[in-house]
Formats: C-alpha cells, sequence, structure tokens
C-alpha cells in the first residue's frame, strides 16, 4: 500500500480544475522525473481516461482519479499533496521527502542501499566543500565510486574516501567489502584542497 497524501484541500482545489477541464473522467497523474538522481522532480499532471496506462497504480480517492506513474511509488512514499490560500489564490506544493533518494531497508538491492548513504549521509558533507561521490558499479560486493565537483583532484581525497567515505558506508552496509576510487585526480580545476 502507498504512503502517498493529497490533502482534503488539495483535493477540493484539483477538483475545481479538472472540472474546468470538461473532460468526463479526466484525473491527475503524479509522477518523479530522473527519480532516485539530484535532478529528481515531482510532478502533477491531467490524465485523460485514454492517457490511463495499465501499469499505473491507483490512489483511492473519492473526488477524482489519481493514477501514480509505475516506477515513481517508492520515490513517492511519504509523499504530501497540499494546497494552501493565500491573497493570490493559493499555492499547490508537493513535498516528496523520497523523491531523490527512495527509502530502503536490509532487503533492498546493494546498489540502492549505497546509493542511499552516499545521498543522505556522504554527500550532504562533500557538498560544503562544492564535491560529491557517485556509485559507478558494485564489483565482487566493492562499490567502485568516483568523485565530483571540489572532491576531483582534491589533496585530500584519499582521506576523504578511507575516513569518511569508505568507513561510513562499510559501517552502514557489512556485506560490503571496501570502496574504489576510479575519479582522473589530474583534473584539478576545480579542487578544493590543490
Amino acid at each position: 500500500m502507498m504512503n502517498i497524501t493529497i490533502t482534503e484541500a488539495a483535493q477540493n482545489y484539483l477538483k475545481q480544475l479538472l472540472i474546468k477541464q470538461n473532460v468526463e473522467g479526466i484525473g491527475v497523474r503524479l509522477f518523479v522525473s530522473q527519480p532516485g538522481t539530484p535532478h529528481a522532480e515531482t510532478c502533477l499532471a491531467y490524465c485523460k481516461p485514454e492517457e490511463a496506462r495499465p501499469t499505473d497504480l491507483m490512489l483511492p480517492l473519492d473526488a477524482f482519479p489519481c493514477h501514480v506513474e509505475a516506477g515513481s511509488e517508492l520515490f513517492l512514499e511519504e509523499a504530501v499533496v497540499d494546497f494552501a490560500e493565500d491573497k493570490l489564490g493559493g499555492q499547490l506544493t508537493i513535498k516528496a521527502p523520497n523523491a531523490k533518494v527512495p527509502q530502503v531497508n536490509a532487503d533492498s538491492p546493494l546498489n540502492e542501499r549505497i546509493n542511499y548513504v552516499l545521498q543522505t549521509e556522504i554527500n550532504p558533507g562533500l557538498a560544503s566543500h562544492g564535491g560529491m561521490v557517485s556509485l559507478i558499479e558494485i564489483n565482487d560486493d566493492v562499490a567502485i565510486l568516483q568523485f565530483g565537483g571540489g572532491c576531483q583532484g582534491c589533496g585530500m581525497v584519499d582521506m576523504t574516501l578511507k575516513d569518511g567515505v569508505e568507513r561510513t558506508l562499510l559501517d552502514a552496509i557489512p556485506e560490503l567489502k571496501g570502496v574504489r576510487d576510479v575519479t582522473d585526480h589530474s583534473v584539478r580545476e576545480n579542487a578544493y584542497y590543490k
């Protein structure tokens, strides 16, 4: 069962918009574009009956049909669609805390658990230096990583890798055997420490 909330205020607002479309059976489609990436965006669009897909998941709403795009449901877990009235009419907001990184658990695939730790624990710290790290692949339970931004070519990257990234990943994911950096650190233009 999906844990997505569309508040009563949002349902009333959307229902009025849908009525103005004058299309029998029209609803909305909720999805995440570029899910699981730093560029993820939560989207809400009109969905005419002929645009419905057999793979869509349906939210149980009385006001109108709400299609959740298959593949987006993990990224929309705990999402809240709300509407707040103001002097200019109001604003519809969508808060989806898992759009960039879906919630994971011990049964999730290894790459999802690694990406979750990278995005929630490691990259926020590296961002203060203009850096980031991403998972390229997993080879024999070793995470192959690539640094970017201020971490690429940084004189402290070995310490960051061993004392920060590797320790954090191994503590969080015990079956992981290690990490390896495949970044070309000869490129130093953006390095935080040169």
